[in-house]
């Protein structure tokens, strides 16, 4: 029994902790976001800040941090719970996360940092759910996460970094000190609505599945008919890793078909996305979705009732975005954003290389 009562209290000890801190974490990361930004670039502080963390890293774990810009291991993305290259936060000192965090707060808003660390977060729910309380951990841990940092930060010569793990693959690539591409971009959640615990009630991705409810949910019968592609939901995202993304013409219901209130629902779901990133970010891809806005397309697969299968996608000849909530009986979402054309960088790079040959 006091057994039972001490590892009782050890998890509930362990849990208000990890509340705690997310709530600090979106505290200071608030504070910060009007305080700090103005300083410097979007590309400088996080110069800056992988600078930072690469030098508290000992040799040993630099080694593993660190790799060629060109290395394929950079393009070589995943959101499945298994090791990946790199550093993670489970072989770090308390100096060395923290400078990670700072890293990964660096081209993220107070609401898409705290999205990334919730998600982290849901390894120990769901390490909970399936091996209880007092079981060690296996794959599910909220310290597998891995840091990696792909060329030199800083000057003229492209750079990029990335933080992964289940459910999270953040991808940046930065050239000519200033030029940041954000995709592929992918967060998830399991589970999408904690329904046991503590935790009752949280819901990660919230928006992402309630702006697009809300969006069909206004649709006449005639739009309805237009946008929903197929009565089953995919298994999973289409433009998964290792996947082409370029799946052919946009389809469903295009922006210029909607109502005024209609287009401003698609807004606000594309947003939700963009507005992980940092203020500077958001508004370069705001400009992206503008450019033609009528050609976006809204598509939807599966039950319009919560608790089943479902899926969207947002289509335009540049980026695509999809969302899906199938498995463990439509309580586990993934979510992807890509640029059609400039996902790592690529078309970013080719200007870069256009006007500064490679090796200047």
């Amino acid at each position: 029994m006091n057994c039972l009562l001490t590892t009782a209290i050890a998890f509930a000890t362990r849990t208000l902790l990890i509340l705690l801190t997310l709530a600090l974490t979106f505290h200071v990361a608030s504070a910060h976001e009007g305080h700090d930004r103005g300083k410097s670039s979007p590309a400088k502080q996080m110069s800056a800040a992988a600078k930072t963390f690469l030098g508290t890293l000992t040799d040993e774990l630099k080694d593993k941090a660190t790799f060629a810009f060109d290395d394929k291991e950079r393009t070589n993305w995943h959101f499945i719970p298994k090791d990946r290259p790199g550093v993670s936060l489970k072989e770090m000192n308390l100096e060395q996360r923290k400078a990670a965090h700072t890293l990964l707060r660096s081209p993220l808003s107070a609401k898409g940092y705290l999205k990334a660390t919730s998600v982290m977060s849901l390894e120990l729910v769901l390490h909970n759910i399936e091996y209880g309380t007092s079981a060690e951990k296996h794959a599910r841990d909220e310290e597998r996460y891995w840091f990696t940092v792909y060329g030199k930060p800083g000057g003229e010569n492209p750079w990029g970094w990335r933080v992964e793990g289940h459910h999270l693959s953040l991808n940046f690539t930065i050239a000519a000190g200033k030029m940041i591409v954000s995709t592929p971009n992918f967060f998830g959640a399991n589970p999408a609505e904690v329904r046991t615990g503590p935790r009752a009630g949280l819901r990660v991705l919230a928006a992402e599945e309630d702006l697009a409810r809300e969006l069909l949910g206004s649709m006449s019968d005639a739009q309805r008919k237009q946008a929903v592609i197929a009565v089953e939901a995919p298994k999973d995202v289409i433009t998964g890793p290792g996947q082409a993304i370029d799946i052919g013409k946009p389809i469903g219901l295009p922006a210029a078909q909607m109502s005024k209130r209609q287009q401003h629902l698609l807004w606000q779901l594309i947003t939700e996305y963009a507005d992980n990133l940092r203020g500077e970010l958001a508004k370069r891809e705001y400009i992206k979705f503008k450019a033609n806005f009528d050609a976006i397309h809204f598509a939807w697969a599966g039950s319009d009732k919560r608790g089943e299968g479902h899926y969207y996608r947002i289509h335009a000849p540049a980026f695509i975005i999809e969302y899906d909530n199938t498995q463990n009986d439509a309580n586990h979402i993934h979510t992807v954003w890509h640029s059609l054309s400039d996902d790592f960088g690529l078309d970013t790079l080719r200007l870069h290389y256009a006007e500064t040959p490679h090796g200047e």
